[in-house]
């Protein structure tokens, strides 16, 4: 299910396949840890493969303020999807209202790109997102607790 080179989940560790011998598996993690797990816990357990597969999808979610604009906001984000060339056409990206919660509005976005493409989208969509609201005066809220002081 996984060969050296791979990055792997499996038994609460996460990271690079560096080498695997008869009895273990050394892993690196994204810190440069290498965590040396054993076979048998590995074949007994569950393991997630993210380069098993040449495509992944990336899910992400955007609060903004229930004043905020939804159109203008999701106009930004299917602007931002369609300039940054590592976002595949196919399959379709999606951008839709998620969920109404208590401060916030949350714009789901869901887009597709090529495994080892994955993370630097991520970050760069994140830092994209807030620079384009900001210019653009789309609020993104954060939970704030009104205090009633009473005196007696």
């Amino acid at each position: 299910p996984y060969r050296v080179g791979d990055f792997i989940e499996t038994q609460g560790f996460t990271g690079t396949v560096k080498e695997i011998h008869i009895f273990n598996t050394v892993l690196l993690t994204v810190d440069n840890k290498r965590i040396y797990i054993p076979n048998g816990a590995i074949s007994n357990g569950a393991i997630t493969n993210f380069n098993a597969e040449p495509l992944r999808r990336l899910d992400l979610s955007f609060g903004i303020g229930y004043n905020s604009d939804i159109s203008k906001a999701k106009e930004i984000l299917e602007q931002i999807i369609k300039s940054d060339k590592r976002i595949l056409d196919e399959p379709q990206y999606m951008i839709a209202v998620g969920q109404l919660s208590d401060s916030s509005v949350n714009l789901t976005v869901r887009v597709w790109c090529k495994s080892e493409d994955y993370w630097n989208i991520n970050f760069d969509f994140n830092e994209r997102v807030k620079r384009e609201f900001d210019v653009n005066g789309i609020s993104i809220p954060f939970p704030q607790r009104d205090i009633h002081i009473y005196q007696h």
